[in-house]
């Protein structure tokens, strides 16, 4: 899977530097098939992007505004079995306005 065509399937103006930097933070996980993809129907699943990725990554503590964010991604990634992990954390990050952080 191309990730970076994947984020910027989704976000047409992504920020290559963010992207680059993105992909270069997901390195190991995007190694294999299973964690580079994200499950969004799985309720652990979107526990770990919510507290891994946005509270300890992003530095959001709004419990409230992460779980909105990640609402919004699976909505705009919906009807997309196969999720890359690189393209939500990324839309996760611009829904929380956190891509400096990325």
């Amino acid at each position: 899977m191309d990730h970076a065509a994947e984020v910027k399937k989704y976000a047409p103006n992504a920020d290559q530097a963010k992207v680059d930097s993105l992909l270069k933070y997901l390195s190991i996980a995007l190694r294999n098939p299973d964690s580079a993809l994200v499950a969004s129907s799985d309720p652990d699943e979107l526990k770990t992007v919510h507290n891994n990725w946005a509270k300890k990554k992003l530095g959001v503590t709004d419990d409230a505004a992460i779980d909105a964010a990640i609402k919004t991604v699976v909505e705009k990634m919906k009807g997309n079995n196969h999720k890359s992990r690189a393209a939500f954390y990324y839309l996760v990050a611009e829904a929380l306005g956190k891509l400096d952080a990325v």
